[in-house]
């Protein structure tokens, strides 16, 4: 009987923890934002796409090479116009299908203080050609904008 009661306590003690593990880390699935913009209508396999935020920044986002490929280097750049931005990160996710943790700093380019760059690459879908979403997570200073741009990829 008490070796019951320990296999029971023992299972809800791993189960609390599981959802403690899971609630702690469910930020980095899920990012905190404060002002979400609507998707873009832009499509950053054809080009540079661009959104203005409310504080009357302008960015322009752009991923080369193009088309976009999969399990390759992607040079990712962001332009500033009227403002400044303390960071800006990128999170790459599936639109039909989640592909894992795939977020990246943008670094600030030496010598500028509007461009910032940075290489990432995308795991391969067993589908072949897939939809993604790239958010540009935008710190502000005042609060952080989720901008959202969508893309193919393995065309």
């Amino acid at each position: 009987m008490t070796k019951n009661l320990l296999l029971d306590v023992a299972i809800l003690l791993g189960l609390a923890i599981l959802g403690t593990v899971g609630y702690q880390l469910a930020p980095l699935l899920n990012p905190k934002t404060d002002i979400a913009l609507p998707l873009s209508s832009c499509d950053l396999g054809q080009g540079a796409c661009a959104a203005t935020l409310p504080n009357g920044t302008r960015i322009e986002f752009a991923i080369e090479p193009r088309p976009i490929p999969v399990l390759r280097p992607l040079k990712l750049q962001a332009t500033l116009t009227g403002g400044d931005v303390r960071r800006i990160e990128v999170d790459f996710n599936g639109t039909d299908m989640k592909m894992g943790y795939n977020r990246l700093q943008l670094e600030r380019q030496e010598g500028s203080s509007d461009h910032f760059v940075g290489m990432a690459s995308l795991p391969v879908c067993i589908t072949g050609s897939m939809e993604w979403e790239a958010t540009l997570l935008i710190d502000t200073g005042r609060a952080i904008v989720a901008v959202p741009f969508r893309f193919l990829s393995g065309k």
